[in-house]
């Protein structure tokens, strides 16, 4: 999702930049152009760095019984890649 909505903000704001040829007193389309293509790209960045493989732990605890009633637990602490 972000970095769709990046994509789009890339694209108005070129728009706006190098499309528009309307200016107004108030303001610049021009820099809200450049500044939609920078906040566009930043989210961009930062939706594909979601993206990226990450290392999880797990963690698993299993209690026995033998035959005499003593009881033994047992810990299994996993590093799971990709996720």
């Amino acid at each position: 999702m972000r970095t769709g909505f990046g994509v789009f903000l890339i694209v108005v704001g070129a728009i706006l930049a190098f499309a528009v040829k309307k200016s107004f007193e108030a303001f610049d389309l021009t820099m809200i152009g450049y500044i939609l293509m920078a906040a566009g790209a930043l989210l961009a960045v930062i939706g594909m760095l979601s993206w990226m493989p990450r290392t999880r732990r797990a963690r698993s605890t299993a209690v026995t019984t033998d035959a005499y009633g003593q009881q033994v637990v047992t810990e299994r602490d996993d590093r799971i890649s990709g996720l």
